[in-house]
């Protein structure tokens, strides 16, 4: 199997937010090299700008922004965070609403930035300035967990307890710090839309109501869009009734198949991905697509 594949199959394998993460950290990589040889912003136009009628020429960039980031801190911070709430989340709650609450923040956040930088009559962001990074939707899960489970404790760096709603206490209230201090007031904004968003869905999920339903729906319908279509036609048979060892032809290969990758699977737990045949990773990759 070639190296595109052993990546190609890897990255099918990872959940939703492991895609975002190593998505996040391939754009990441291409802006650097991009930029160091020919000092050109390829993502320009995905970056979310501060004056509104920008805005309204790249509307996705409401979303495309929370992929973007401007420093390897930046990124490392941000992804860190995402790994480990999403962990926490998905053990919780339904994967979907989790996106839900991640990519709702990111809208909400990037929509405060440009209601603080078109609407207030004391500019805090400059008409030329862009907002980047994923931050906000970070936030979002954050105070989500907080205010959903404020009393569940964490043991952080294996030597102490903490509560939920104290991480939250404290990151909040640097932000707001940040925030007054006049840097990157920008990036704190929105952050800010993250935790209001966050917190609205949790109060209301507490109540029975998830907000995020009609937003899933929307996702779910446009991506279906790019699912590809079958021009096959059905065409009704008699079915086939040999047998074998007492089970139908695809019954019984069926049966094969599964057993050959449980196989592979527990060959993987004893020794790694990386003891496989070539032969076996490429039995893998077929068998899950």
């Amino acid at each position: 199997m070639s190296t595109i594949q052993n990546l190609k199959y890897k990255f099918n394998n990872l959940d939703a937010f492991g895609k975002i993460i190593a998505i996040n950290a391939v754009v990441f990589l291409i802006s650097l090299v991009v930029n160091s040889l020919l000092r050109f912003d390829l993502f320009t136009y995905f970056e979310l700008p501060s004056g509104i009628m920008n805005f309204l020429f790249q509307p996705w960039s409401l979303i495309t922004y929370g992929f973007l980031h401007n420093g390897i801190f930046h990124l490392v911070f941000n992804m860190l965070f995402l790994y480990y709430l999403s962990r926490v989340t998905t053990n919780l709650f339904r994967q979907k609403m989790i996106l839900n609450i991640y990519f709702l923040g990111i809208i909400c956040g990037g929509l405060a930035y440009l209601a603080v930088a078109n609407l207030l009559p004391q500019k805090l962001i400059g008409p030329k300035d862009v907002l980047v990074g994923a931050s906000a939707g970070v936030s979002a899960l954050l105070l989500f967990v907080a205010a959903y489970i404020p009393n569940t404790e964490i043991r952080l760096f294996n030597a102490f307890n903490v509560k939920w709603k104290h991480i939250a206490m404290v990151i909040v209230g640097l932000d707001l710090f940040r925030l007054m201090s006049g840097l990157n007031q920008g990036g704190y904004v929105a952050h800010f839309g993250g935790y209001l968003l966050g917190y609205i869905y949790a109060t209301r999920l507490l109540k029975g109501t998830d907000i995020g339903i009609g937003f899933e729906r929307a996702m779910d319908s446009f991506m279906s869009l790019f699912k590809p279509k079958s021009n096959l036609k059905t065409v009704h048979r008699k079915k086939q009734t040999k047998e074998y060892a007492g089970k139908t032809k695809d019954e019984f290969h069926s049966f094969n198949n599964q057993k050959k990758i449980d196989l592979i699977l527990d060959k993987i737990s004893k020794s790694g991905y990386e003891s496989l045949t070539a032969e076996e990773k490429e039995f893998l990759f077929k068998a899950g697509k």
